[in-house]
């Protein structure tokens, strides 16, 4: 296998934070069946789809970047989220990343969107389309309060709350990624319904976005699913915990992830693509 290209990604991203990665080379899909391959985290895809950048329903932001590809579920799912925000009124869906043509992982921003089965969706539901250049640099709200305990009330709205719910009822959403805050906002307002709040998780950031990802198709047998989410709405203990000020800050600096080997089809993928160049 040519381990030179793992190695050259590692001493690229090491050296360079804002480097392109060996991924980022790749400008088209891979030819083949759709296979989503490895982690989330860590992983790649063939057969990958590009979102339509046209669609009444919702806008592509920073199409520049190449990173509307995805597993044709993923794209089914986004079909399926904007059929419902539209019929429930809700504005349109600003898509921001998702993944890049072959997938893999990013030269910055993410260390998961690798498999084609992540996507971000913003937190705002424009009641008009936005102009190119607004798509090409836009500008996120950021509803989480400086103190990071609560949401800013004035840019909080209930649709996005339902933005969020209708998402999560969605049958191929594994997990919804989004500020603890955010979280608590929804547990506080969610009402009788709660069912859905199991898959909304506190994460890091998230702060203007959601973080959908999907759970692994049935016919990509080399995807890797992550542990079962834990029984409940995920409103009790363990939130509180997220939202608590953490004690000390630590003093030590903290070390460079440790970047994984890629499974073995995506470094032939790698590999497949170089050589024919």
């Amino acid at each position: 296998m040519k381990n030179w290209i793992f190695a050259a990604l590692v001493s690229a991203m090491a050296a360079f934070a804002t480097a392109a990665t060996p991924w980022q080379q790749v400008k088209e899909p891979v030819a083949g069946t759709a296979q989503a391959i490895g982690e989330f985290s860590n992983g790649c895809i063939i057969g990958a789809q590009a979102l339509p950048l046209e669609h009444s329903g919702y806008q592509v932001m920073r199409p520049q970047q190449l990173r509307y590809f995805g597993h044709p579920d993923l794209l089914a799912f986004i079909d399926r989220l904007t059929t419902k925000t539209a019929s429930n009124g809700l504005g349109t869906v600003m898509i921001g990343d998702m993944g890049m043509p072959a997938g893999g992982r990013f030269a910055t921003g993410h260390a998961s969107h690798q498999s084609g089965l992540d996507v971000d969706v913003w937190l705002q539901l424009p009641g008009g389309r936005w102009s190119d250049s607004q798509l090409k640099n836009p500008k996120a709200i950021d509803l989480v309060a400086g103190n990071g305990q609560a949401v800013v009330e004035s840019l909080w709205s209930p649709d996005v709350a339902q933005l969020i719910k209708l998402a999560a009822q969605d049958k191929d959403v594994a997990r919804i990624f989004v500020n603890a805050a955010i979280k608590q906002k929804l547990c506080d307002t969610a009402g009788i319904d709660r069912t859905w709040l199991r898959k909304v998780r506190p994460w890091f950031g998230h702060r203007a976005h959601m973080h959908v990802r999907l759970r692994c198709p049935s016919s990509s047998f080399e995807c890797e699913e992550q542990a079962a989410i834990p029984a409940g709405d995920g409103c009790g203990a363990e939130l509180a915990s997220w939202l608590e000020a953490p004690k000390k800050l630590p003093n030590a600096k903290p070390k460079d992830p440790v970047i994984p080997e890629p499974p073995a089809s995506c470094k032939a993928l790698l590999a497949s693509h170089f050589k024919a160049k």
